[in-house]
């Protein structure tokens, strides 16, 4: 059973729980380890908010790089059909032959870094009529949607919450769902090892 992707409880968690639903995207609720989401949520949120407060700047860069590498040497146990990659800077794009667009295509996910009032972490699970479909877990109950130019997806729980056009997610100023400036970015990938395609299954998408 899949279960849907989940909203997060704080001002600052969309790092834990954007990898936590990234897990809950590739794989069943009876497949998953209660090691996984405690490891997610034990070495996450280690950065200190301007008054000292752990955790109140979010989840740093070196804690998602960690549990990158965590969760593939976790994968290599043979305890969960998991692999997983961490990018960072110039790697973090969506053209052509990049690795981000590859494991979307493959049916892989990813946890990207992008603006949102402040940098934030969401969760791409693919593409939906040319463009990137994604959960961003930070709850808005405002109607209309306050972000221009994006897509609010509805009645998919397990899939996402929004369409954003890769132009918007390229973009290297800061603005809502733009990735930001190249040095900035990052992006953990994630790969269900039993359901992945090869490259050879896959087809090329023009978007």
């Amino acid at each position: 059973m899949k279960n849907p992707l989940h909203y997060q409880i704080t001002e600052y968690d969309c790092g834990p729980v954007s990898l936590i639903n990234g897990i809950s995207f590739l794989f069943e609720r009876e497949e998953i380890p209660p090691e996984v989401v405690r490891n997610i949520m034990l070495y996450s949120l280690d950065g200190f908010g301007t008054d000292g407060v752990s955790g109140k700047s979010g989840t740093s860069h070196t804690a998602m790089l960690f549990l990158s590498h965590w969760l593939e040497g976790f994968g290599k146990t043979g305890r969960l059909a998991l692999q997983s990659a961490y990018l960072s800077g110039r790697q973090v794009h969506l053209g052509q032959n990049s690795p981000l667009r590859d494991a979307l295509i493959r049916r892989g996910a990813a946890v990207v870094r992008l603006d949102l009032e402040g940098w934030h972490y969401v969760l791409l699970t693919g593409f939906q009529d040319g463009l990137v479909r994604l959960f961003d877990p930070y709850r808005v109950t405002e109607d209309p949607f306050p972000v221009p130019d994006v897509e609010v997806l509805r009645g998919c729980p397990e899939l996402g919450n929004r369409l954003v056009s890769p132009e918007i997610l390229e973009q290297e100023i800061l603005r809502p769902y733009a990735m930001g400036p190249v040095e900035s970015r990052e992006a953990v990938l994630l790969f269900n090892r039993r359901t992945v395609l090869t490259p050879e299954e896959t087809v090329e998408y023009m978007i």
